[in-house]
């Protein structure tokens, strides 16, 4: 059975804060449309005809689209155009009333979480354009596009080819819950100000999903202490901002600092984590919310968030399959 590919583009993705302290890369709208143009065209290359998107100011995936008019089927879904995360939120709400079969995200990581709140199970094909990039990869449009493809046209099954994410659960008492998909950090600043977390002495505690050594931010911080990969059923908690020893670690592209680690260890799945105000609680990379005096938040962390397509294994999926074999007598106009 056949489907749509979602497409929701952020165009704030990719030129916060951290352009101007730690020069990390820049991605402008003309390249994700390009990009977006690149994931189409491999999109139809697996059989791929119908898309929805996720309208936004810049007009990048209606741009890119309207290149291929005619030969697809194309429509907006029903979403704000604030160029707040509300819009990436109520996208994904839209594109999971849709029924579409996969969706393609660009952004980093704060991107990705939008889209997890809006739609929590979403099939993600997480295309990296942002700042944090741990939950989203880099990898080429155009095979991303095509294993979208496989999936939509039903010649591969979600299931075999995609892995449910950890996500960390927050409750926080008297307000909304939240989630994180990489990490959750308390910090002890008053005031969420600049989203981006910056200030290694003012980190007070992190849970990761992942500790990555390879990667940035506070998913490294844990990797260079005790290494998680996202297929373990285990999250790491660390106690920061004391303690006699200090890790020297990429809090952001292009910044290194020293951020004193007083304890590394891992939790299990649904084992509750406290922490308490005052302060701020970042996610994913952003500051997000203000705990007042005394105010409880509970992390946990389980494996319930979207699905997320490998797209190796996809397309290794559909060579095996003869996906992509045709018969030169079967092109179109022979």
């Amino acid at each position: 059975m056949s489907g749509s590919i979602g497409i929701a583009v952020n165009p704030a993705s990719g030129k916060d804060v951290r352009r101007l302290v730690a020069r990390a890369s820049v991605f402008d709208n003309q390249e994700k449309r390009a990009i977006v143009r690149r994931a189409i065209v491999g999109a139809l290359g697996a059989g791929a005809k119908s898309f929805a998107y996720v309208p936004d100011s810049h007009r990048i995936a209606q741009a890119a689209l309207a290149e291929f008019e005619g030969g697809i089927c194309a429509r907006a879904v029903d979403a704000p155009q604030s160029g707040s995360v509300f819009d990436t939120i109520h996208g994904a709400r839209a594109l999971a009333a849709e029924g579409c079969a996969v969706v393609l995200t660009l952004g980093g990581d704060g991107t990705n979480r939008a889209v997890a709140i809006g739609w929590p199970t979403a099939p993600l094909i997480p295309i990296s354009t942002g700042t944090n990039n741990v939950f989203p990869r880099f990898v080429e449009a155009t095979v991303a596009g095509a294993a979208a493809g496989l999936i939509a046209s039903g010649r591969i099954a979600l299931a075999d080819v995609a892995r449910r994410a950890k996500v960390i659960h927050v409750a926080i008492d008297g307000e909304r819950d939240d989630l994180a998909l990489i990490d959750a950090v308390l910090s002890a600043e008053r005031f969420i100000g600049a989203r981006a977390l910056l200030e290694a002495d003012l980190l007070k505690l992190a849970l990761l999903t992942r500790a990555d050594p390879g990667a940035v931010g506070m998913t490294a911080i844990g990797g260079l202490l005790d290494p998680l990969a996202d297929d373990v059923d285990a999250a790491l908690v660390l106690t920061l901002g004391h303690g006699r020893d200090a890790v020297r670690a990429p809090i952001a592209p292009g910044l290194y600092a020293d951020v004193r680690v007083a304890d590394a260890r891992r939790v299990g799945f649904g084992e509750p984590i406290e922490v308490f105000g005052p302060g701020v609680l970042a996610f994913d990379g952003e500051r997000e919310r203000t705990l007042k005096p005394k105010q409880r938040a509970r992390l946990t962390v389980r494996r319930d968030g979207p699905w997320v397509v490998d797209v190796a294994r996809t397309l290794a999926a559909g060579a095996a399959s003869g996906a992509f074999r045709i018969r030169l007598g079967e092109r179109d106009g022979d």
